[in-house]
């Protein structure tokens, strides 16, 4: 399934991120564009990676990621 359509991305890619220790929405942005142009991915790719991490402390929250 693709979590963001403008630069696509895969739940694949942002699972496989995750699991390299990535643990923000702004890093996924930084690495593979996630949330870089309309953002509307943004809350997807939140939940993939606090499923992925289990702990939703652990992740920044979407509003702070995407700015």
């Amino acid at each position: 399934m693709y979590v963001c359509i403008c630069q696509s991305v895969t739940e694949r890619q942002v699972r496989e991120a995750a699991r390299q220790g990535l643990r923000t929405v702004k890093a996924l942005k930084e690495r593979l564009g996630v949330a870089s142009e309309c953002a509307r991915c943004a809350r997807c790719a939140h939940e993939i990676l606090r499923e992925c991490h289990g702990c939703t402390e652990a992740v920044q929250s979407t509003a702070e990621c995407v700015n």
